[in-house]
């Protein structure tokens, strides 16, 4: 098994794992099958075509998509991280599964990778999905009145089933983490490819960060066009949307794409909210102070 840490932003990571050895779950569990099965459904559904028949299946995987484009990155990437068998926990603690921490060193070093490992295998990390796993389970006597509905299938309850799942597998994969960090079976490792990507990426970033700059300073004040743009000490990007590409293909792990892409989706439109949020406190205060003088 082998752990990706991957920063996003200067304060924020995405874990990642991939499966090596599949050879010690090779006995499919009845929750492996069913999920197996949904998988293949809603790709069925995704692929139907337009009619009164099954044109609801589009619509439903169309805004199904947007709800799953909302679930944090964390919850996606614990998710991955297979839950803590009986039979694994004895192999990993024999060991003869080796789990690696990949990571790209001189992004982050291994103390700050050892900090965010802890952050993802934290007590409170494992109790947010406890607390939406149960309030998800709870919910789901709500959607009874949905049965009524005739041949569209009671969809509010399947996709309460499916939140109480994830965030079930998401603590699972915490306490996972978690019990790696406890008994110390990591082995952290610097990847060259991953290096080389983030050299790469960072470079365009940081253009793309400094025209935004540039740009925001001319709005804001137009006789400042040839001022150099002072460096804030905020949080910022390390990864553009388009460097999963490129980081799945030097690693040679195709799921990752879809993985870095969401992080830094939501990361930027966090970035921006606070951003919004603190220009808004800014202009309050000197209205604030304008009044002030006033009087």
């Amino acid at each position: 098994m082998r752990l990706f840490l991957l920063p996003i932003s200067t304060q924020r990571s995405l874990i990642f794992c991939q499966r090596l050895n599949t050879q010690i779950s090779s006995k499919t569990t009845y929750i492996d099958k069913i999920t197996i099965r949904a998988s293949k459904t809603w790709l069925k559904w995704e692929k139907a075509e337009e009619g009164w028949r099954t044109g609801w299946q589009k619509k439903v995987t169309h805004y199904g998509n947007k709800l799953f484009e909302r679930i944090p990155h964390e919850e996606w990437g614990l998710k991955s991280i297979p839950p803590l068998s009986k039979r694994r926990k004895d192999e990993e603690l024999k060991g003869n599964e080796q789990v690696e921490v990949v990571y790209p060193g001189s992004v982050i070093g291994e103390d700050k990778v050892n900090q965010a490992l802890h952050a993802f295998a934290g007590d409170p990390r494992q109790a947010i999905h406890t607390k939406w796993m149960w309030g998800s389970i709870l919910a789901m006597p709500l959607t009874a009145p949905a049965v009524l509905i005739p041949i569209v299938p009671n969809i509010p309850f399947f996709y309460l089933v499916f939140r109480a799942w994830s965030h079930w597998r998401a603590r699972s994969g915490s306490q996972h983490v978690n019990f790696l960090l406890e008994n110390r079976l990591l082995k952290f490792t610097k990847s060259h490819p991953l290096q080389l990507a983030y050299d790469l990426a960072g470079s365009e970033v940081a253009i793309k960060e400094l025209d935004s700059a540039i740009e925001e300073v001319k709005e804001k004040n137009p006789q400042a066009r040839d001022e150099p743009v002072a460096e804030a000490d905020t949080e910022k990007m390390l990864l553009a949307q388009s460097d999963g590409k490129t980081i799945s293909e030097l690693v040679d792990v195709p799921e990752l794409e879809e993985q870095i892409q969401r992080a830094v989706k939501q990361v930027e439109k966090g970035l921006k909210a606070e951003k919004e949020l603190q220009e808004e406190k800014q202009n309050l205060d000197n209205v604030n102070k304008k009044e002030g003088h006033k009087r």
